[in-house]
């Protein structure tokens, strides 16, 4: 059994990624910002810890942290309003590498998105280009720690039922299943050979656990 830090807890990837952890034999810890989430938390198998990470310091996230085998950053602003998407998506992100490092949780799953590189091509003025700001950011932070560190990139996000098959050189739009999603971050949770990469992907043919171990995965970084 391993205890799973989740960030974000409420959020729909969160949701079946404590399912998938608890079916495994894993101990999930959801933060959550707002306690009346909780009883939706407990019903995906997850302990729920109300803790606002857009406000929490490094101190409070460090001891929401503590005795986790891994964090899980799965939390976001959900865009519209450029000053949150920064507070949540880059600061609140940038706190909680932080706080692993100081609570000594050497694992950090951070879940960003396909397009998340310095020529992500999202013009300044377009309202999306804050959200593509402030993640590369935060996951330029998390690479830039000594933290044994995964980042995620999904493509778009759709409530497709979960086909437990991705690929990591995708086409188009990349859409794909958030229950994918978490089962590509259950996955990489046990899967030392992500340790150190970035992996982009979206819906395919590949079975996850090869998917994410592939040439073409693990050359990303």
């Amino acid at each position: 059994m391993e205890r799973i830090v989740i960030v974000g807890g409420h959020g729909k990837v969160a949701l079946h990624l404590a399912h998938l952890l608890a079916d495994r034999g894993d101990e999930a810890t959801s933060v959550i910002r707002n306690a009346e989430q909780s009883a939706d938390v407990e019903r995906a198998g997850a302990t729920p810890l109300v803790l606002d990470v857009e406000k929490a310091g490094v101190d409070d996230m460090a001891e929401a942290f503590s005795g986790a085998d891994a964090v899980v950053w799965s939390a976001g602003a959900g865009g519209g309003d450029t000053d949150r998407t920064y507070a949540v998506d880059r600061d609140a992100a940038q706190r909680a590498v932080d706080a692993a490092s100081k609570a000594g949780v050497r694992r950090f799953v951070m879940v960003s998105w396909i397009g998340s590189a310095p020529d992500h091509g999202i013009d300044p003025d377009d309202a999306f280009f804050a959200y593509a700001d402030a993640k590369l950011a935060a996951d330029d932070h998390l690479r830039a720690s000594d933290l044994d560190w995964t980042i995620l990139g999904p493509g778009t996000l759709t409530t497709e039922p979960a086909t437990g098959r991705i690929s990591t050189a995708p086409q188009g739009k990349a859409e794909v299943g958030r229950a994918d999603v978490a089962a590509v971050v259950a996955a990489a949770l046990v899967q030392p050979a992500t340790i150190g990469r970035f992996i982009r992907f979206g819906a395919g043919e590949t079975l996850i656990p090869e998917a994410i171990v592939a040439d073409g995965a693990r050359s990303d970084a």
